[in-house]
């Protein structure tokens, strides 16, 4: 099962401005991630995996 993540509907018109045709949230979210490790973002913020 996957798990759910609450989102504003606001959050979800901003994400459907940037998905492309066809593409799911989780995609979306998993490019968007990836930008984010490649820019060193999660370090520089305090993340770690």
């Amino acid at each position: 099962m996957s798990p759910t993540i609450e989102v504003s509907e606001e959050t979800v018109r901003e994400l459907d401005s940037h998905r492309e045709d066809g593409e799911s949230y989780d995609e979306l979210i998993q490019e968007l991630v990836a930008i984010y490790e490649q820019q060193g973002a999660f370090t520089q913020e305090g993340y770690s995996e």
